[in-house]
């Protein structure tokens, strides 16, 4: 039941109160999750950490320290977003129930990461640009704020009743004939595409970033595997070559 468990990664973006973090490493275990990346946090390691986390000690021992969004990314196929607030531009968006299911079929194939974001204002927009979904709980519309740890422990229910539910209808994963690709071979896709864009100067300022983020979540929506990246990137190197050829 915990393979798919197993490659799912909670990431913590900018944590600022270390009780927050030993929380959600309880609320973690007790569902089953191991897996804690912690990005830029105020305050850590801190026994106010441990204390929160009580018998999960061992998921704070093992958690890993990224500097960068990116670096917790990278090696993920597949990125979860939390966010409490609508946006201008649709997103693919789903309750955690209804995501959960989801995120385990893409930890069949490869690595995902779930996104929290800042106690205080949550995931930039810049940030959730980088998530091929975006999870809401619905809270009250009267009083939404839920606590960081109280968001982990929600989702990382959610995953569990999905694996318990899965292992009893005996679901199979999909097979697929390439693995599919991580998500710092997809930014990669994304820089090659722009750049090649602006030596065309197809963009215009105030639209660059617009069209950026309808081209993300398209791509998101497709989900490349590794050789149709390669594809892809090929395809530009081509037309970078005619470009200076001509």
């Amino acid at each position: 039941m915990h393979s798919s468990l197993d490659r799912i990664k909670i990431v913590l973006v900018e944590p600022s109160h270390p009780g927050n973090i030993g929380a959600a490493a309880r609320a973690m275990k007790t569902m089953g999750l191991a897996r804690l990346v912690l990005v830029r946090p105020k305050r850590f390691p801190d026994p106010q950490a441990e204390w929160r986390a009580a018998g999960a000690k061992d998921v704070l021992s093992r958690a890993q320290i990224a500097d960068e969004l990116s670096e917790a990314l990278a090696d993920a196929t597949f990125v979860v977003g939390t966010t409490a607030r609508a946006r201008r531009m649709t997103w693919r968006q789903a309750s955690p129930k209804l995501a959960a299911p989801e995120v385990l079929a893409k930890a069949e194939r490869g690595e995902v990461a779930l996104l929290f974001g800042r106690e205080a204002d949550g995931l930039a927009n810049n940030e959730l640009d980088l998530c091929h979904l975006h999870v809401c709980i619905p809270a009250s519309p009267v009083y939404g704020s839920l606590n960081l740890a109280m968001a982990v422990q929600v989702l990382c229910y959610e995953l569990r009743s999905a694996c318990i539910d899965r292992q009893m209808s005996g679901e199979q994963a999909q097979a697929w004939d390439r693995p599919q690709a991580k998500f710092e071979q997809v930014e990669h896709l994304f820089a090659h595409l722009e750049s090649l864009m602006e030596s065309l100067e197809f963009l215009p300022n105030e639209q660059h970033a617009v069209v950026m983020r309808r081209i993300r979540r398209m791509v998101g929506r497709i989900e490349p595997d590794v050789t149709e990246v390669s594809m892809l990137r090929g395809i530009l190197s081509a037309i970078e070559k005619q470009i200076h050829r001509a």
